[in-house]
């Protein structure tokens, strides 16, 4: 089973009511209840979604990685098959960005020169600056809007963590001991804590590990009994069968 975005935010969201409730017990000694649902943690994120519905009759949908009228803060390709975020929406950041593209005239054509204006025709600038951002590598395109003071960010896959400084820096990957694969890498425990950390010490049991602990042990099932389920193809484990 996996983890979604939901059950991560409304994890956090109870962690935090949870540390609330031990602050104010604190104080006051009195316990109380912490629920945190799913649906709510995703909607306490949502900006204003429901007011501006509720007082323009707006509807944002679902709109991948822009915000509508919002321009440009996208994502835009590179010529070594990454993608780069960049977020350059305000007047005076976009003159930036537009002097870092070797065009500061886009700054005071009229079609860009405003918020409102660059939001009527997003797609439009979009395509612009992904034709000109194609013409970097992602390191050198990160180093150009650096200096230009142009906000922007890395879009990281599996292969750029790995080498990231920061990443190994703070031992964000690690290599754990796999019985299948020998070294694992996977993410270490977070957050850090300084007194008490946390330590991967598995990367859990193999299918079927546990089965004679379990339906021999706690549900007290024969040797035979198992041999027989196990000849069966019924269950399976590391361990062969039992006569």
């Amino acid at each position: 089973m996996g983890i979604s975005i939901g059950d991560t935010l409304a994890a956090t969201f109870a962690c935090l009511g949870g540390l609330m409730a031990l602050h104010n017990r604190e104080r006051t000694g009195h316990g109380q209840v912490v629920d945190s649902a799913i649906y709510e943690a995703v909607l306490a994120i949502m900006e204003s979604l429901i007011t501006e519905y509720d007082q323009a009759g707006y509807i944002r949908e679902r709109s991948g990685a822009i915000i509508p009228n919002v321009a440009p803060s996208n994502v835009y390709p590179t010529s070594d098959g990454r993608m780069m975020l960049i977020a350059a929406n305000q007047d005076t950041v976009f003159k930036r960005l537009a002097e870092a593209m070797g065009r500061p005239e886009l700054a005071s054509d009229p079609r860009y020169a405003t918020h409102i204006a660059r939001g009527s025709v997003q797609a439009e600038l979009d395509r612009l600056i992904g034709e000109w951002s194609q013409g970097y590598d992602a390191a050198t395109l990160g180093e150009l809007l650096d200096r230009h003071g142009v906000p922007r960010g890395d879009i990281y896959r599996a292969p750029e963590m790995l080498e990231d400084i920061h990443f190994k820096a703070r031992d964000a990957i690690i290599n754990v001991a796999h019985k299948q694969f020998g070294s694992l890498r996977m993410q270490n425990v977070a957050p850090k804590l300084s007194a008490t950390p946390g330590k991967v010490v598995s990367c859990g049991p193999e299918l079927g590990e546990h089965n004679r602990e379990v339906l021999g042990g706690i549900l007290g099932l024969s040797d035979s009994r198992l041999g027989e389920l196990v000849a069966r193809g019924v269950i399976g484990g590391p361990w062969k069968a039992v006569t």
